[in-house]
């Protein structure tokens, strides 16, 4: 736990109605993704042959490029990006001009309960500056992260993004700092008069100022559940938790800055959440193949796998009240990229990340479970649909575990087969964790197609036309065999491939190993 962070605490907040009315811009609320029709990208199969040039070329290409980055397994920009006074004196920035640099605020999305003292709405976020930097400085800074490429060699739009997410990762966290938000009904239109997204509702009231218990942390972060106050609007109340099955929205400023917007959910005690990862899953990102995933990560602009929006925004309009929650376990740092591209392309829903002391490596092999907990523990009569992919070591052991920590909470557990749909993951995965659980309540799948006349909010999670060909053991090894069937060697084979680091090298930023 963390008890720096107040995480799960109930304090008694500083709420009040609000003196005047807000006159910022509305934070940016998403409209639901479209349906349209797409055709599959048909999914070709690997044989012996194509397994064997392909990890080949594979093993060529990653042993030649990531040795020079590798520090006892796991480099230091994967393990933790530089923050506070490292980024200060790495940079020669002055406390002066440091000092003259406007506060901004990283406000998560969030989600809110109801207990038999009413809602509870959780505010977690970051306190940062975001010096100046020379734009020879960004590029050089970018280049660290640019393995096998550099930023010269970019598309200038690709060079564009690459310096603004150096930007963002090379910022100075404010610890010590009180912070004070204003709390609104969300309107059904987002700033610019789209559609705000998923199927949550405008509550009739409930504006009010909140004021957090103490400060941010040494690393500026803040995460706290917080009382709200059922303050009449022009509409009503909020409504109670124990009298409605809908999600009511609420837009919660942060004072003192712009930067500090967001969209929460409250969410009442039943009904039905997703917990969904980002990484080849929603979005394109080959973790798997650490260059072409550091160049999707840092360069290239986001784009969604297949027609997973098309799939989402289908259960947002047909799931009544479905509340979506993206989990990833990307640093903090960068968070602003992916919350930018979900809501530009997913329904709305609430966020959840990596906070800045989850940073070394033992605690980024932790940081899925301790968030699927914590939202778990939150909604103990809501049933969860659990989607991610077979490239996350944690998924394949913190999803399975849930079900088993969590009897009858989970509803189903989706996860996409990187290595049977992408020929470049030449990596294993464990499906040990799934011997125990019903067959029925789980499902590997190739493509978003194969989810989409499923029934899953009577608990239908599994296609039967989609082959599972599940050992329980450690699969995805090159040349179709699994731990149980494949020789000792072929085991040792990996196991070195395995302890070069390079795996874990790519997989700590991501949270995938």
């Amino acid at each position: 736990m963390l008890p720096h962070i107040l995480l799960g605490l109930l304090p008694v907040a500083l709420a009040a109605p609000a003196a005047d009315p807000v006159t910022e811009a509305h934070p940016m609320i998403t409209a639901r993704a479209t349906l349209t029709d797409r055709t599959p990208t048909k999914v070709q199969e690997r044989d012996i042959i194509s397994s064997i040039e392909g990890l080949g070329s594979y093993l060529s290409s990653v042993l030649g490029t990531f040795p020079s980055y590798v520090a006892s397994g796991v480099p230091n920009f994967f393990q933790d990006f530089p923050t506070g006074t490292a980024v200060e004196s790495s940079l020669g920035i002055s406390s002066t001009d440091l000092a003259a640099t406007p506060t901004q605020v990283l406000n998560l999305p969030n989600y809110g309960n109801w207990t038999d003292q009413g809602w509870n709405l959780r505010f977690r976020g970051n306190v940062y500056k975001q010096p100046s930097i020379s734009e020879s400085k960004l590029d050089e800074l970018a280049n660290i992260f640019l393995v096998g490429t550099s930023i010269e060699a970019l598309p200038p739009a690709e060079q564009t993004q690459a310096r603004n997410l150096t930007a963002e990762i090379f910022v100075v966290q404010q610890g010590g700092v009180n912070v004070s938000f204003h709390l609104e009904p969300a309107s059904s239109q987002g700033a610019d008069g789209t559609n705000a997204g998923s199927n949550a509702t405008a509550p009739g009231g409930g504006s009010q100022n909140i004021t957090l218990v103490g400060e941010t942390t040494v690393e500026g972060d803040f995460d706290q559940f917080i009382p709200l106050a059922n303050v009449s609007g022009p509409g009503g109340y909020l409504l109670p938790g124990n009298g409605t099955s809908e999600l009511q929205r609420m837009n919660v400023y942060t004072d003192g800055t712009l930067t500090g917007n967001a969209t929460s959910y409250l969410v009442p005690p039943t009904g039905l959440t997703i917990i969904s990862d980002i990484d080849d899953i929603l979005r394109v990102t080959r973790i798997y193949q650490p260059a072409d995933g550091l160049l999707n990560s840092f360069a290239k602009a986001y784009t969604p796998w297949m027609n997973m929006p098309d799939l989402y925004a289908n259960w947002s309009q047909s799931i009544p009240n479905f509340h979506f929650h993206y989990l990833t376990t990307t640093p903090e740092q960068v968070t602003r990229s992916y919350m930018n591209f979900i809501y530009k392309t997913y329904p709305g829903g609430s966020f959840d990340t990596r906070p800045l002391n989850f940073s070394d490596v033992s605690a980024t092999l932790s940081i899925r479970k301790f968030l699927l907990e914590k939202i778990f523990q939150t909604y103990p009569q809501r049933q969860f649909i659990l989607i991610a992919d077979t490239s996350n070591s944690d998924v394949m052991k913190d999803y399975p575990a849930m079900a088993t920590e969590f009897p009858g909470q989970v509803q189903c557990i989706f996860l996409r087969n990187t290595s049977a749909t992408d020929s470049g993951d030449k990596f294993p995965y464990d499906t040990s964790g799934f011997q125990e659980l019903n067959n029925q309540t789980y499902m590997f799948f190739l493509v978003p197609d194969d989810l989409t006349n499923l029934d899953i909010v009577n608990g239908q999670c599994v296609n039967t036309t989609i082959k599972q060909n599940i050992t329980f053991s450690e699969q995805g090894l090159p040349f179709g065999l699994s731990k149980k069937s494949a020789a000792g060697r072929v085991e040792s084979n990996w196991n070195a491939v395995l302890s070069t680091g390079l795996i874990v090298a790519f997989g700590v930023i991501f949270g995938v190993l």
